[in-house]
């Protein structure tokens, strides 16, 4: 079978990554010929993805000229570009439901959204993502397959260590740029501690400098690397305010590490509340402090916490394995009659003509606005003006973007 995979780019990124992966155990281990679809041209080396030397990397006009079985989207952007390949079947690897990575009133919110109306199968990694796109799309299956774990690079310890003193080491994970990773309200909540801890950042980048109140921060590191962090800590403290599958917390736990996490999607996935984890409230920093603390102090607690969700770890699959579960999903997809078009152009109708009232009413917010800037410089109310003037220009932004994704589709 050959099958397309397309990404904006390969730089870092964990989802790039689960691509990355499967692409390479299923023409490595299951007789695929898979590749890569890159729909921007490349700014800078690729990431040196594992495997990545196993799938052949095309740019998009030359995937053009090619046939493929089943052509798979996997951001809501790559969607854009999708049925441009000559394909038999077109289908939507979800990850994310990623308009929850924008903030509201965001132009690519809206859009990220309005992807998940496309006449297309989909595939994702998450069983509360699947439940969620066959209600969008009602009859429509999604194919759940899980996400694996290198079990070589992700190899921990036959048993957990007592941490019998000492201070409490936490990691936190993720980029200080994403607001929903929720980095920087980890990093206030640990600071609220009362009991000695060791602060370790692992991130894509520190943006103006390392925060305060972090003892190391490591950038750009490889997966054996971060596997090598993790094995040195007791616990991750995640606060993501949006994710898919939630992998980072499960590497922590195949090394000997437990979790402090918020109930974000996809945390029910494998993390129990005072089983292998701690799952504190939203937007409580003082209240996960306090979590922290307690595992500072109760050692006991912390022990078994860990042992817990290594054991946890145990039974979770591995990539190979995982790849086979994604061999079936893509056969199924090219062997069963593509998806009703009707569930698919109902809700796409009624987003573009919901776009188009949106766009509509914008134009008139712009109109009043415009009037009340007026005004409001004649009267030389400048302070005023200023901020008419400001909001004005975020109301031309989103018009803008918003016509510009209608001439798109």
């Amino acid at each position: 079978m050959r099958i397309a995979f397309l990404l904006q780019d390969l730089h870092l990124s964990g989802g790039v990554g689960v691509v990355v992966e499967h692409a390479s155990q299923l023409n490595r281990h299951h007789g695929f010929d898979c590749r890569l679809v890159l729909t921007r041209p490349a700014q800078a080396p690729p990431w040196p993805y594992r495997g990545l030397d196993d799938v052949e990397v095309l740019s998009l006009e030359q995937a053009v000229d090619e046939r493929f079985d089943v052509a798979v989207a996997t951001w809501w952007e790559t969607c854009l570009e999708l049925f441009r390949l000559d394909a038999r079947r077109y289908a939507y690897f979800v990850q994310l439901l990623e308009d929850s990575t924008y903030p509201l009133g965001w132009p690519e919110r809206i859009a990220a959204a309005t992807t998940l109306g496309l006449p297309v199968r989909f595939i994702t990694e998450a069983r509360w993502i699947a439940d969620t796109l066959e209600k969008l799309q009602p009859g429509a299956r999604a194919l759940y397959v899980r996400n694996g774990i290198s079990k070589d690079v992700f190899a921990g310890p036959e048993r957990v260590e007592p941490a019998l003193d000492g201070p409490l080491r936490i990691v936190i994970e993720g980029s200080v740029a994403l607001a929903h990773k929720g980095v920087g309200d980890a990093i206030a909540a640990a600071a609220e501690m009362r009991e000695e801890r060791e602060l370790v950042l692992v991130t894509g980048n520190v943006g103006d400098g390392p925060p305060d109140g972090v003892d190391r921060v490591l950038t750009g590191i490889s997966h054996a690397q971060f596997a090598a962090v993790l094995a040195e800590e007791h616990v991750m403290l995640k606060l993501s305010r949006a994710e898919g599958m939630y992998g980072p917390p499960l590497e922590a736990f195949h090394m000997g590490a437990t979790v402090v996490t918020t109930p974000v999607t996809g945390f029910d996935e494998y993390i129990r509340h005072r089983h292998n984890g701690l799952v504190v409230g939203w937007d409580d920093p003082h209240g996960t402090a306090r979590a922290l603390d307690l595992l500072a102090r109760d050692r006991r607690l912390l022990h078994r916490l860990r042992s817990s969700a290594l054991q946890t770890a145990r039974g979770w699959p591995s990539w190979q394995q995982s790849s086979q579960f994604m061999a079936l999903a893509l056969k199924a997809i090219r062997r069963d009659p593509p998806p009703d078009v009707r569930p698919a152009g109902l809700r796409d109708a009624t987003d573009i003509a919901w776009n188009i009232a949106e766009h509509q009413r914008r134009h008139v917010v712009e109109r009043a606005q415009e009037a009340l800037l007026e005004e409001l410089w004649s009267q030389r109310a400048w302070r005023y003006a200023l901020a008419a003037r400001r909001q004005l220009d975020r109301v031309r932004k989103a018009r803008t973007a918003l016509k510009g994704l209608a001439s798109r589709r």
